[in-house]
Parts: C-alpha cells; sequence; structure tokens
C-alpha cells in the first residue's frame, strides 16, 4: 500500500491485519403502514477504510503519525491499495456518467448520451485537427490526473477500442505523466491497439492521464477500460470478458487515528487509520 501526499508517497510494506474497505453506500428504507418499502440512496457513494496493523515499523509509523496530525500537509490523501485491479472510477471505467469524466476537444469531439440513467457515453469524432488526430482523455474528480507511485509501472487499456469498428481509427493508446504543478513531464505512447499499454513514470511524474487518440471520424462508444497498478497485461488480456469494475483513487482523509506500543515490545507500533473518501474539503 502508498498512502501519503501527492508526489511525497511512501509504500507501507508491513502487511495490514485487517483492510476493511466496505464502501458507506447509505441506503436507508422506509416502511409504510401497509407494509410497503421505498428505499432511497445517495447519488454519491463515498468509500471508508479501516486498516489495522502490528508491530508496524518506526520509519513506517513516524510516516503515518505525520499524515494524522498533519504535521507537514494539510490536505487529502493519496491511498493506492495495490489490490485494487482498477483505479478509474466505477461509471467511468464502463464509459457511464457523466461527460466531464473525459477531456476533449469541444471543435473535435462530442459526447453523445444514450440510454437510461447512468447514460452510456459515445464520443461522436466531428473533426480532426492538423495533427490528424484528437485525444479523448480519461480524468480523475479528485486530482491533476491519477497517482502513481514512483518507479512502479502502470498498465493502460480502453478495451473498446482494441476491437472493431473502433481499432482501425486508433492513432495510440498514451500515458501523459504530469508532476505536482499539473505540468506534463512526458507522454507513453502505443500504436497497437491490440495488447494494452504499460509504461513506468518518468523521475518527477506524480499524476498519470490515460488517453486515447483517433485519426477518423465518427461515432465511438467509450465501453469499458483499465487504469492499473503494476503491469497486469496478461491478465487483462485473459479476461477480457470480465474486465474488473473501477474502484476508483480519490483523496481521504483521516478521521480515526490510534498508535499503541506494540506489546513486548515498545520500539514497534501498533496503528489503526480510519479514512473516508473526500468529496468537498477545508482546512484551517
Amino acid at each position: 500500500m502508498w498512502i501519503g501526499a501527492p508526489g511525497s508517497l511512501r509504500q507501507i510494506r508491513d502487511g495490514a491485519k485487517t483492510f476493511d474497505r466496505s464502501p458507506d453506500v447509505g441506503v436507508a428504507e422506509f416502511r409504510s403502514l401497509a407494509g410497503g418499502v421505498t428505499t432511497w440512496a445517495p447519488s454519491l457513494i463515498t468509500r471508508r477504510y479501516k486498516i489495522a496493523w502490528e508491530a508496524m515499523t518506526p520509519e513506517d509509523a513516524n510516516h503515518i503519525d505525520g499524515l494524522a496530525r498533519q504535521v507537514a500537509y494539510m490536505g487529502p490523501l493519496v491511498v493506492l491499495d495495490p489490490l485494487a485491479s482498477n483505479l478509474l472510477t466505477g461509471r467511468q471505467s464502463r464509459g457511464k456518467g457523466v461527460a466531464t469524466q473525459w477531456g476533449y476537444n469541444t471543435s473535435e469531439v462530442t459526447m453523445v448520451a444514450i440510454n437510461a440513467p447512468p447514460v452510456s457515453q459515445v464520443a461522436y469524432v466531428t473533426a480532426l485537427p492538423a495533427s490528424g488526430a484528437t485525444e479523448i482523455v480519461w480524468l480523475n474528480p479528485s486530482w491533476y490526473g491519477y497517482p502513481v507511485p514512483g518507479g512502479q509501472p502502470v498498465t493502460w487499456w480502453p478495451y473498446t477500442f482494441s476491437y472493431s469498428p473502433a481499432a482501425p481509427a486508433v492513432e495510440g493508446f498514451y500515458l501523459h505523466w504530469y508532476n505536482s504543478a499539473n505540468t506534463l513531464v512526458s507522454s507513453s505512447m502505443q500504436a497497437d491497439p491490440s495488447r494494452p499499454l504499460v509504461a513506468s513514470p518518468p523521475a518527477g511524474a506524480v499524476f498519470v492521464r490515460p488517453a486515447v487518440r483517433l485519426k477518423a471520424t465518427g461515432f465511438y462508444s467509450l465501453g469499458q477500460s483499465v487504469l492499473s497498478l503494476g503491469d497486469a497485461s496478461a491478465a487483462l488480456l485473459a479476461a477480457v470478458s470480465s474486465l474488473p469494475v473501477g474502484e476508483g483513487s480519490p483523496g481521504f482523509s483521516i478521521t480515526g487515528y490510534r498508535n499503541v506500543a506494540t506489546p513486548g515490545n515498545g520500539a514497534y507500533r501498533d496503528i489503526g487509520l480510519d479514512l473516508v473518501e473526500v468529496t468537498s474539503s477545508a482546512v484551517g
């Protein structure tokens, strides 16, 4: 697991004793006098983490302590679970939801919503720039891009664009690497759409923005897509019929913190964290 401020992620190598990743679904139930049941669900389902470690090393414990007490950083934290198989948001990973989950040039691309809510999005490429290809970028709702740990490979596969009729229109799959100041560092590109793109972040990269460039006009369903940590290409190619749903990589705030000496060895610490997904924040 990696946790910390963007650009200052630390890998916690100690395995957690417990890790409850259950989302706060927030569904309320109302029962009428006649016995009928009505349910209500919020439009946003926040994620809550409860994590506990036993006998954590002093170095890792000091890092967690500084984050919990907001010693050097007061904003939302990045928490990356290596077991999360898709860092995209849930609906985004299925090409559904609001069009603002994607970035594109409105003079070249129009998003067309189809079907019932949550709507599916279809990219209608109406014109091409002088470069010959227009770009669609998968955006992160919390950060400049998707947070990445240094040296950790990233796998990007916009599955729908790997097959006809979209594949012949693909100029390339892209991973654009950005620093903490939202400045482009470099880009990784793959022209072959039949397989996932795997690349490692360059020095200074803190965020990544996955993208597709199209070199032909027409309608293209955004469909399924996966952005994952590590080289997941073989697993994705083997699971084309059941690609993982996006789990997201939002900002988190620490709402509960426990730090006690490990019984029998006070040099180590038993650490507990309660975290909640941040949808709006204020510090002071």
